[in-house]
């Protein structure tokens, strides 16, 4: 009786862990030839369970064998057809995945995963399945071209790249072209990556590639052809940034242009403006300054007796005056004001002033 019991708790722990243990992976799956592919096969570490052996085994056209084997000490390829073309994860517990290189068409087939545990009872737990493999070959897909970090607009002296992908059956061979006027291209290189180390503005242009493999019976797929602008440095410090790859700064030293045009004419116009309100202004000074020096009329009242009648008829002689002991008397004349603003008018005109005195001899 305690034996069928220790049997039966043996068995419930056997179809706990199984329960639990369960490998998943896809029934079927295509490969492309001379690509690569993975057969899923994974599940879901138990800690009670340890991991003992791991077989991969195949059935095709050529027989049948296991591939690798995996215990405590290594992975073992058995078949050498497979050698150095499959491998499974190391680092990566429940992912027991296989991975298979450069496929052939011959590597179609259904292959099977097992893998074995050990449980705490030292009890031994195997799970399985199969995948069948299919090998296709496939002709070049349309190519796509990648730029670099860069983009397509790039500063002169910069390095750069693009690159041509495309899907198929490798090998993909790839040529680049560049076009030119009258609808004609150049051939620049073969391979996926057309690069420059140092750009020159004359690299700007047109570029597109070209795909084909053997799968597609010398079908040649052609990319979408893309524009590279190649900003010249000099030429746009020169111009003020006026060179393709700068948007936004076009307008704004346009801006500082007109501004700066602006700024001019207001200056020019201020200073116009002011040479005028001067003259004007220096104009109505000089028309209503009053004068500042009247006019006289100087009468000079000599004592002297008239040569004529110096001598009486008796012959007497009086000795005249000196001249500086004349009495002179000064008389304003009588303000005109017509007169004061047409002299002034005429003074500021720039003619030479002249006095104004009359003599007056009185006696």
């Amino acid at each position: 009786m305690e034996t069928l019991l220790r049997v039966a708790v043996l068995v419930s722990s056997l179809l706990h862990c199984s329960a639990f243990l369960d490998l998943s992976g896809p029934s079927e799956v295509r490969g492309v030839w001379r690509g690569s592919i993975t057969l899923p096969c994974a599940y879901v570490p138990v800690e009670d369970l340890v991991q003992q052996t791991l077989t991969w085994t195949v059935v095709h056209d050529k027989g049948s064998g296991t591939i690798i084997r995996r215990d405590g000490s290594d992975d073992h390829i058995l078949l050498s057809e497979y050698r150095d073309r499959v491998s499974i994860p190391k680092d990566a517990p429940g992912n027991v995945s296989l991975l298979i290189l450069n496929l052939e068409v011959s590597d179609r087939g259904t292959y099977t995963c097992q893998v074995t545990w050990k449980d705490s009872n030292n009890s031994l737990i195997a799970k399985e399945i199969t995948t069948k493999l299919e090998v296709v070959k496939v002709a070049a897909t349309k190519p796509i071209i990648r730029a670099g970090q860069l983009g397509l607009t790039v500063p002169a002296g910069a390095s750069t790249s693009l690159t041509c992908e495309a899907s198929g059956s490798p090998p993909i061979s790839y040529r680049w072209f560049r076009s030119v006027p009258a609808g004609k291209a150049v051939l620049l290189s073969s391979g996926a990556e057309l690069a420059w180390h140092s750009l020159r503005p004359s690299d700007s242009g047109t570029y597109f590639c070209e795909a084909e493999n053997r799968a597609g019976a010398g079908a040649v797929q052609r990319s979408d052809a893309v524009q590279l602008t190649v900003t010249d440095l000099s030429i746009t410090a020169t111009t003020s940034e006026s060179g393709v790859g700068y948007p936004g700064k076009n307008d704004t030293i346009h801006d500082f242009q007109r501004t700066g045009l602006s700024l001019y004419l207001v200056i020019l116009i201020a200073v116009v403006c002011g040479a005028v309100v001067f003259l004007v202004i220096s104009l109505i000074i000089c028309v209503t300054k009053p004068k500042e020096a009247q006019v006289y009329d100087v009468k000079s009242r000599n004592l002297r007796a008239a040569t004529s009648s110096s001598r009486d008829s008796t012959g007497y002689y009086e000795e005249p005056i000196s001249s500086t002991e004349n009495n002179y008397v000064m008389e304003p004349r009588e303000n005109k004001i017509s007169e004061e603003v047409n002299k002034n008018v005429s003074d500021c005109a720039g003619n030479p002033q002249e006095s104004e005195y009359e003599v007056g001899d009185t006696s």
